[in-house]
């Protein structure tokens, strides 16, 4: 066996029988569990357990971190949806439509995230209506940020879930017909 076609067999471009298509796809849901909304989940469990300045300091850190996420958006969310339903529907029609395994692979990935970009949008304008009706404590906001957490480990249980059966059906199939 050459060293070319060691290469080539490690670097599998079908993506559901590619090894670094699961590794990116466990670190991209790991992640998005651990930054919530710009915040490492350490250092939520943190503030939780010491409170004070160190909760006091993870308060600051959200609030800088919803401004600039409401910045960016910046009330453009109808054209933002409107462009990226129409990507994700791309992807969607192209991967599961003509059966194309790499639009499927990457379907997998950014869909289930799209929908945890919305719910991070969504807790950020629940955070930002707290900070600015003066109803914002450390404590609340640790509450938002594991309720967040919890939100998106059960999105990306499932996504995971969702394309480990999709993916094992592909290898199956293509095992099949070779």
């Amino acid at each position: 066996m050459t060293l070319t076609q060691i290469l080539s067999q490690f670097f599998d471009l079908r993506s559901f029988s590619s090894l670094w298509y699961w590794l990116s796809l466990a670190a991209i849901w790991s992640m998005a569990a651990h930054w919530g909304l710009g915040v490492p989940y350490d250092q939520v469990r943190r503030a939780g357990r010491r409170g004070g300045a160190v909760a006091e300091d993870l308060h600051e850190l959200v609030r800088l971190n919803v401004a600039r996420i409401l910045w960016l958006v910046g009330g453009h969310e109808v054209a933002l949806t409107a462009l990226g339903s129409f990507m994700l529907s791309s992807l969607v029609v192209i991967g599961f439509g003509f059966g194309i395994e790499f639009f499927q692979a990457v379907a997998l990935i950014l869909v289930p995230l799209s929908v945890v970009g919305a719910l991070s949008l969504v807790r950020a304008r629940q955070i930002a209506a707290l900070i600015a009706a003066g109803r914002s404590s450390p404590d609340e906001v640790i509450r938002q940020l594991r309720r967040h957490r919890l939100y998106v480990r059960l999105i990306g249980t499932l996504a995971l879930l969702v394309t480990g059966f999709w993916g094992m059906l592909q290898n199956i199939e293509m095992s099949v017909l070779n």
